[in-house]
Parts: C-alpha cells; structure tokens; sequence
C-alpha cells in the first residue's frame, strides 16, 4: 500500500491502543508518521514499529491541554516534514467513575481539558498549516459516550459529546478551503484501557466483573466488543481520497451497540 505516500499524519496519544493502530496502518500506507503524547516510552515503541515496516516516524513529548504544546506539535511536524496533511485528535483520558455528587471539579475539568479542549488546541495549531496549503485531513476519535449518555462517566460523556458537534463545526467552517473534518466513535474495545474501566465501574457499582463485562458486550448486536485495529482501519478509509466527499460526519465502530 502506498496511499499515504505523500502524505504527513499527527497521530495524538499515538503511543499505544487506538492511536498506535492508526499510526501503523497509516505508516504501511506510506505516510512519515509524527506521534504526539505524554508518555515518551510508548511513542518510542510505537515509532520502533513504523520504522520495521519502512516508515518514517518522529515523535513528540505533547500535553494536548497546554496550548504552547500544540503549537510546538505543528511547529515541529513542519520542521520535520514540511507539511501537515492529516491530524488525528485521538489523545483523551476516561476520568473518573463516579457520580456527579461526588466528583471533584477538578477530576471534571482535567477531563474536559484533555479530551475536549485538547482537540480544540490541536486542531486550532494545525489548521493554519492547512489553510496554507489548500488541503487537510482532521479525524476525531470520540466514543459511544458521545452518542448516548454513560451514567458515572459525565465528564466523559460529555466532552465526547461536544467532539461531534467541534467536528461538524470544522467541517462547516474549513469545507471551503479543501479541509475535512470527520468523527469516529469507537463503542467498548478489546483490551486493557476497556478493562480498566469495566473494572472501575464494577467496583464503583458494587457489583461482579463479569457481569458489567456481560452487559457491556450483550448490548452489541453482534454480541462482541470491536477491535483496535476495526477503528483503525476506519481511520485509514477517512484519511484516504476514496472518502474524499465525505466530511463533518460520525461513523460508529461498536459492532452495533448504538444504531444512529
């Protein structure tokens, strides 16, 4: 695959889970891969990875909450590479378990800083970049909880939430200018981050693992949890020019949990 070959992506939180599955499938489609994260170790992984299968990778040492770090994120991307080409808004957190009675605001507001107003700043730092060059690519990754109210999680759900209606807006806004902006909503996803919360919630509930684990994949029309690597191949298919009329849409990846 050579899709991407001209092509520079900025994969946020891209060290490991959802965002290391789209960097390696953008990176075997020839895309020079830029991950941007807190955690240095999972990026240099990551890059290790890209670089086996013949891709050109960087990464930077990015908090998405801190507005200098966005700017240096695109200011480095463009030293590096010349160009910006696709932005991938994956970087979040999952906040806390609790309900709203009993979470702090702080907890609320480091959730909504991260997950929400990251994307903002992200999006904001690289869309000059765009703009200069007549075309562009943004992909958030946003969630079930951004499609359906997810009780304990309101920080969550709600910058989840507002990530579909920041996507419709670039959309809107940029559209004219040769800049897409498109949404992906991954339901529950195979591995530890999902374990981590269905753990969380059981304890938060008072109730055994397995049967939050049940409930989470009984609600699945194909009674199974989605994978890594199904999101990112949405993500590959967004990024590409086969979905070059498509923009300001949201595309569920959650073997049917949710059907809107």
């Amino acid at each position: 695959m050579n899709e991407l070959s001209d092509k520079v992506a900025i994969i946020t939180g891209g060290g490991y889970g959802i965002g290391k599955q789209i960097a390696l499938k953008y990176g075997a489609a020839g895309a020079k891969i830029v991950i941007a994260a807190r955690s240095i170790e999972p990026m240099k992984q990551t890059c290790a990875e890209l670089e086996r299968i013949g891709a050109r990778a960087i990464y930077l040492s990015t908090d998405v909450s801190k507005e200098a770090d966005c700017a240096k994120m695109a200011g480095e991307t463009v030293k590096a590479f010349g160009r910006i080409d696709i932005l991938v808004n994956n970087a979040g957190i999952s906040g806390p378990t609790k309900r709203i009675t009993e979470m702090s605001l702080a907890e609320w507001q480091e959730t909504l800083d991260i997950d929400l107003t990251g994307t903002w700043l992200a999006t904001r730092a690289v869309l000059p970049v765009m703009d200069k060059q007549g075309s562009g690519n943004i992909i958030n990754i946003s969630s079930g909880a951004g499609r359906r109210g997810f009780p304990m999680r309101s920080p969550y759900a709600a910058a989840k939430w507002a990530m579909i209606g920041l996507t419709q807006t670039v959309a809107g806004e940029w559209g004219q200018r040769g800049i897409r902006c498109n949404c992906i909503c991954p339901g529950a996803i195979e591995g530890e981050r999902i374990e981590r919360v269905m753990r969380a919630r059981a304890e938060a509930l008072k109730r055994p693992y397995e049967q939050i684990r049940s409930q989470f994949v009984a609600q699945a029309a194909m009674n199974r949890m989605a994978t890594e690597e199904e999101v990112a191949r949405v993500a590959l298919f967004l990024a590409l020019d086969l979905s070059a009329g498509v923009t300001g849409q949201t595309m569920n990846v959650d073997c049917g949990s949710i059907m809107n």
